[in-house]
């Protein structure tokens, strides 16, 4: 098992991202859609990621965690190449948690104000993300082309974002605010689909090893499903989502189910092209990884931090299942 330690916590470190993506993906995609002109629909949309959002950002902190313990090379060059970034994402992050906290304690008259920061902490978050995850597939490449690309990758995952927080509205919430976020959701997810259309176009015709990886045979043959998956349960999702609300409710949940495994396949199609390097193209996990020793001694910290933190998100998200009800401070 030792000599495949770097790849084990390679495949840990990208579960972490995913997860991050999913569950903060969605708190993100419902603060960027909060509206201007509705307090009631804003205080059901923040009331339905209340019990949650706080703590979907544990996944962030244990990425990171993991990335500097496990692979401190790697961890060095990113964060030198992505310091600005990580700065404006920070405090994106941070303008949100303010928002959220500020919002109930402020004077009704000054609640917008709050609720106008929390919009915007959003938005700088998601942006922020989606540009680092771009310029990481380039290699951090300085060309022009690169930086382009890292703006649509931005945009891609902004609208990504979008398209989950709306499914997440349409599983938690009802009447016209549920009418709104599936209108919402599609906006989101056919430019979201857009933007992976472009990034799946980009990343072979830039790198050789995914192109060979995607379009060599007959591994062609064998990921033909992938997009094609992909395209159907994004069409389903749509379908669903342009008859919202249903009636009695019946599949409330699928479009947000949809979107997870859309997230998840898109994760998956990175993971293949690139795996088993860290850093694509330029380091791999072998290269960047600390010494054995150190990670056995996190391996058995780790072996009791993971399943805890995923238990318990188990946990609140079973207890605050159902649909959102007034959010109270009290």
């Amino acid at each position: 098992m030792t000599p495949y330690l770097p790849e084990i916590y390679l495949l840990l470190f990208g579960f972490s991202v995913f997860m991050y993506a999913v569950l903060d993906g969605y708190d993100l995609g419902v603060g960027m859609l909060l509206p201007s002109c509705n307090q009631a629909q804003r205080d059901r949309m923040i009331a339905s990621i209340g019990p949650f959002w706080d703590a979907n950002e544990t996944w962030l902190v244990l990425a990171v965690g993991l990335l500097l313990i496990a692979f401190p090379a790697a961890h060095s060059m990113i964060l030198t190449e992505l310091y600005l970034p990580t700065s404006v994402m920070l405090a994106g992050l941070i303008l949100r948690g303010v928002s959220f906290d500020f919002r109930a304690k402020v004077k009704p008259e000054r609640k917008d104000l709050w609720d106008r920061c929390f919009k915007a902490g959003s938005f700088i978050a998601s942006m922020t993300q989606g540009y680092m995850i771009g310029r990481y597939v380039l290699a951090f490449d300085d060309s022009t082309g690169a930086y382009l690309f890292a703006l649509l990758s931005g945009l891609c995952v902004t609208a990504a974002y979008i398209y989950i927080g709306g499914t997440w509205l349409v599983m938690k919430t009802e009447g016209d605010l549920q009418k709104r976020a599936a209108k919402w959701s599609r906006r989101g997810g056919w430019l979201a689909a857009l933007g992976v259309l472009a990034i799946s176009i980009v990343n072979p015709l830039v790198s050789a090893t995914v192109a060979e990886r995607w379009f060599g045979f007959p591994e062609i043959l064998l990921l033909a499903p992938v997009p094609l998956v992909c395209l159907a349960i994004m069409l389903l999702v749509d379908r669903y989502l342009r008859h919202v609300p249903v009636e009695n409710d019946v599949g409330y949940q699928f479009p947000f189910i949809g979107a997870i495994i859309l997230f998840a396949m898109s994760f998956f199609g990175l993971a293949y092209s690139f795996f088993p390097d860290i850093i694509p193209g330029v380091m791999t996990a072998k290269e960047a990884a600390s010494a054995t020793g150190t990670l056995l001694i996190v391996g058995y910290g780790a072996m009791f931090v993971l399943p805890m933190i995923f238990l318990y998100t188990l946990f609140v998200y079973r207890v605050f299942s159902g649909k959102a009800t007034e959010l109270n401070y009290e």
